[in-house]
């Protein structure tokens, strides 16, 4: 019986290495704090693309509900930049951007040239809506209410897409990112421009 307590303070280190995994592979808040370091670093930033006429593509139209029932058409939004974020609640890299995305929402909220499509993929709507509420997001919560244009998402998320205000795709970015930082307000400004 005594050998188990000496093992421990043998193997402190193993041991606390071991919770640590067990925390990470159980808990989603864990995984999502730790990817939030990760993006931090600046490594999984998105770009938005240079307009040309060739690598440029306007997607179909595609529908999206908000929780009062309101339909938006993404073709009724040309004129605008568009910011359209797939995301579900039990995705930790979704977790993890979503402080960053929230950020940039708070800063741009207000522009009226500028429109947020934050879609839940969620199988139950109230998922993601109780996530948002625990931690006081206040992007828009929305649900497709037609198929998904393949152009648009192809089955990762998080997956972002920004729209210039020709409608044509200019930044496609599967995977976590942080659309907090000055380089991307910058890219976003200069799209606001054109």
């Amino acid at each position: 019986m005594n050998k188990f307590p000496l093992w421990i303070r043998k193997n402190w280190s193993t041991v606390i290495m071991i919770a640590v995994l067990i925390l990470l592979w159980v808990n989603p808040d864990a995984k999502a704090w730790v990817m939030r370091q990760m993006i931090s670093t600046g490594l999984f930033n998105s770009k938005i693309e240079e307009k040309t006429e060739e690598s440029s593509l306007v997607p179909p139209n595609f529908s999206l509900r908000t929780e009062n029932g309101e339909i938006t058409e993404t073709s009724q939004l040309r004129g605008k930049v568009v910011f359209i974020n797939f995301w579900a609640s039990w995705c930790p890299p979704c977790r993890a951007e979503f402080p960053s995305v929230q950020k940039f929402y708070d800063a741009y909220k207000t522009n009226q040239n500028l429109v947020f499509l934050t879609v839940n993929l969620d199988d139950e709507l109230i998922l993601g809506k109780n996530y948002l509420q625990k931690e006081k997001f206040t992007i828009p919560f929305l649900v497709p209410s037609s198929s998904i244009p393949k152009e648009l998402y192809s089955g990762s998320i998080p997956t972002t897409i920004v729209l210039d205000k020709t409608g044509k795709i200019r930044m496609h970015h599967s995977g976590m990112a942080d659309y907090s930082k000055a380089s991307f307000y910058q890219e976003i400004e200069a799209l606001l421009k054109e």
